[in-house]
């Protein structure tokens, strides 16, 4: 897997999975809604962790600054 995530791509991930994992928590988001922000949650902290996304490879995006 090359990597296709740059810091700032990571770090809006982990703000985003941290306002779903609250919002989880402190029952904001309940039922099955809840869990689907739990799974997004989990998805957003993985690929952070692992600097690639699937999803940019199937659109060609890639937010990762080579360094040559």
């Amino acid at each position: 897997m090359k990597k296709n995530m740059g810091t700032t791509d990571k770090f809006i991930r982990f703000i985003i999975a941290a306002i779903l994992l609250i919002a989880f928590f402190t029952e904001a988001l309940t039922g099955v809604l809840g869990y689907i922000a739990l799974a997004i949650a989990a998805i957003f902290i993985l690929t952070s962790f692992v600097s690639f996304c699937p999803l940019y490879t199937l659109f060609g995006a890639n937010t990762c600054k080579i360094k040559k």
